[in-house]
């Protein structure tokens, strides 16, 4: 692999660590590199413009919908439980 190839590989990293979401376990895990050097590549490249502002955007907001997302589940999964409970307490 050439170092053009090398750089453009971290970048690619460093956008995906940055805006898809996902751990950064399971980017290093996908990606084959290791959580340390992925965390490395992430702190050299985080003020460059490897992420354009809207794609920053586009995370953050993505972020906000997963979180939302994952409360909604969790309110739905009670009121499931809560529901099986009532209809076992019927006479």
């Amino acid at each position: 692999m050439g170092t053009g190839r090398t750089d453009e590989f971290r970048k690619d990293a460093v956008r995906i660590a940055l805006t898809s979401g996902l751990t950064r376990r399971q980017i290093a895990d996908d990606l084959g590199v290791g959580l340390s050097t992925l965390n490395k590549w992430v702190t050299a490249h985080r003020e460059t413009d490897v992420v354009s502002p809207e794609d920053r955007e586009l995370a953050r907001e993505n972020e906000r919908l997963r979180r939302e997302n994952r409360v909604l589940k969790e309110e739905r999964d009670i009121l499931k439980k809560a529901t099986q409970f009532f209809a076992s307490q019927k006479p």
